[in-house]
């Protein structure tokens, strides 16, 4: 393998790693989908075309491991680990952003599969509808009405949670 590749793969690790961690709410998991796909990538990197961005390739690789591992084992949902939002948060923690972090992770938690994993792809990776949609093999109108539904059920559940207007206390 050349090195400029090997630097472009070496590069993408952190989001790899992130996206894992927020797939499967696991840090140990997470690390091990991340060197699975890329054992696969390595692999089959004869088959990534040099016009298109490897990027995308590799989000592709990481979620087909991901949703072939899953097929595979069928395990139940497991609540994500404490902290592990935190950690990705880029601001030092308070203890009202803990609790919006857990709100945050509660309310992925509750979406089905498929918006979740657009939602995170957008919020954790900012990618863009057709760099989302190379990556999980669907149209573009797909990912588009996945997010639209997705942020609006994150915002339901946000709006359920604050309920009806606070009064502030004045001192």
């Amino acid at each position: 393998m050349n090195d400029d590749l090997k630097w472009m793969i070496e590069r993408q690790i952190p989001h790899l790693r992130r996206y894992a961690i927020a797939l499967t709410r696991n840090r140990d998991h997470a690390d091990d989908l991340v060197q699975d796909a890329l054992e696969r990538a390595l692999r089959k990197r004869h088959l990534w075309s040099r016009s298109g961005r490897l990027r995308s390739w590799l989000f592709r690789i990481l979620y087909r491991t991901y949703v072939d591992g899953r097929r595979r084992f069928r395990p139940e949902k497991v609540p994500a680990e404490p902290g592990t939002i935190d950690g990705m948060a880029t601001q030092p923690p308070d203890q009202e952003h803990r609790v919006e972090c857990r709100n945050i992770a509660a309310a992925l938690d509750r979406l089905p599969d498929e918006q979740r994993e657009v939602v995170l792809l957008s919020a954790l990776e900012g990618m863009q509808y057709d760099e989302m949609a190379d990556v999980l093999d669907v149209p573009i109108g797909t990912v588009r009405s996945r997010l639209s539904r997705g942020r609006e059920t994150l915002r339901r559940v946000r709006d359920a949670e604050e309920g009806p207007a606070r009064l502030r206390r004045v001192k």
